[in-house]
């Protein structure tokens, strides 16, 4: 039996779209299991593709079919909108249901289960029939610091949210914070709820000796600078840390990104290097020749960045969030500050915290084998067999077929892959 797996989302695999969400949809893209075939319902960059019909794709030598239902050009693909009908989410679910029979059409006879990393794209997959898995991968609350238009339009989020919570069968949260919440305020749903959290591919983010010939302590964060990573105190302590190093200190950033929108990246200018966005290959070589990652965010739900950078070997300083207490260990992986308000003392707090490391890797104190050990639980082969076991279950419980159910594989169009 071939299972059929419907995965949705707005980007185009051949694309640069930067995001943990991005992350973990192109591991199950690349890492579905031999049983599964794969239908990704999602965007054109290019602009060589016809909406609505399907193409064979290669990911990393596996097969996938590709239907794109909207074209959504690059170089807007990973801005955040100020509009609902200019939002890539917004689009790309209008081109889903203007599609939504060549969708029908392209799974296929047998049984088959969506995959849904977003909210809004659950009625989609029940317009379709399909059982579906809802992926959980956000937190905050208004009053909290975002760019999207989630925030101007909590209301809706918060509709959509309850309406996906209620249709999925199985709901996977990436930290354990968020199932707290859905035990409070959906108690009903909360046993369809567990935790899952993004996975990270441990052989291609593998651990890599400290390079520190030079003398230079080089740090790195990779992602959109969104407002609730807290950009102006990152380049706030950047700027300190250089200080104190006398100037034996670079700053890395990889994403699209434009760091000059905060004032306080003006400081920090003349030693930060800007890589722009990179394939999952060109991160993990940028990462490697950095000493250590930064995160001081507002909120997360399990950063991809922060588990690639851990699996190479690399520590981190952070503010600190209760999901990264078993990855960001004192003395093995890096440090944790507390937030405070007003930031001034955190911020004090993280350049000592950052001088620590450096004298740590520069010693050879810190084992890059160690910290990718923290990551273990979290790689591809240990998490994505439960998420497969789960559309496993919705096609057909224990691996029987579900009643009446035959595969054949769907024979698709020429493929628009230059």
């Amino acid at each position: 039996m071939t299972y059929r797996l419907v995965l949705m989302h707005p980007m185009d695999p051949r694309g640069a779209k930067l995001g943990g969400i991005e992350t973990h949809v192109r591991l199950i893209l690349s890492r579905h299991p031999a049983d599964f075939s794969v239908l990704f319902v999602g965007v054109d960059e290019f602009g060589d593709c016809a909406p609505g019909e399907v193409r064979p794709l290669d990911v990393d030598g596996r097969r996938v079919d590709f239907l794109p239902v909207a074209h959504i050009p690059h170089d807007a693909i990973n801005l955040a909108s100020r509009t609902i009908l200019g939002s890539t989410t917004f689009r790309f679910a209008a081109g889903a249901m203007r599609h939504l029979l060549a969708i029908r059409k392209a799974i296929g006879p047998g049984p088959a289960s969506a995959d849904l990393q977003r909210f809004e794209f659950a009625m989609i997959a029940r317009l379709l029939g399909l059982p579906a898995v809802q992926m959980v991968h956000g937190e905050g609350s208004r009053d909290d610091k975002m760019d999207s238009l989630i925030k101007t339009y909590w209301f809706a989020h918060r509709f959509n949210e309850r309406v996906a919570l209620t249709l999925a069968r199985r709901i996977l949260c990436v930290n354990p914070n968020i199932v707290a919440r859905m035990r409070r305020e959906f108690p009903a749903l909360a046993p369809k709820a567990e935790v899952m959290t993004v996975s990270v591919d441990t052989r291609r983010f593998a651990p890599q000796p400290f390079d520190c010939a030079d003398g230079v302590f080089r740090i790195v964060f990779a992602g959109r600078l969104d407002e609730f990573k807290d950009p102006p105190l990152m380049f706030r302590v950047m700027a300190k840390l250089h200080a104190r190093l006398n100037g034996a200190f670079e700053f890395h950033y990889v994403g699209a990104s434009d760091p000059a929108r905060y004032a306080e990246f003006e400081a920090i200018r003349a030693f930060s290097v800007l890589h722009g966005l990179q394939s999952a290959a060109g991160v993990a070589a940028i990462v490697a020749k950095c000493h250590a990652g930064v995160l001081t965010s507002f909120f997360e739900g399990m950063p991809c960045y922060l588990l690639e950078t851990l699996s190479l070997g690399r520590p981190f300083a952070a503010i600190r969030l209760p999901q990264y207490d078993p990855l960001i260990v004192e003395g093995v992986s890096g440090e944790m500050v507390e937030r405070t308000d007003p930031d001034l003392a955190c911020e004090s707090d993280l350049v000592d915290a950052f001088a620590r490391l450096r004298d740590d890797v520069f010693a050879r104190r810190l084992d890059p084998l160690r910290i990718h050990a923290r990551v273990q639980p979290y790689s591809v082969e240990t998490q994505m067999a439960r998420l497969f076991d789960h559309h496993r279950a919705l096609q057909g419980r224990r691996g029987h077929p579900a009643r009446g159910a035959t595969r054949r594989r769907l024979r698709p169009a020429a493929s628009c892959m230059d």
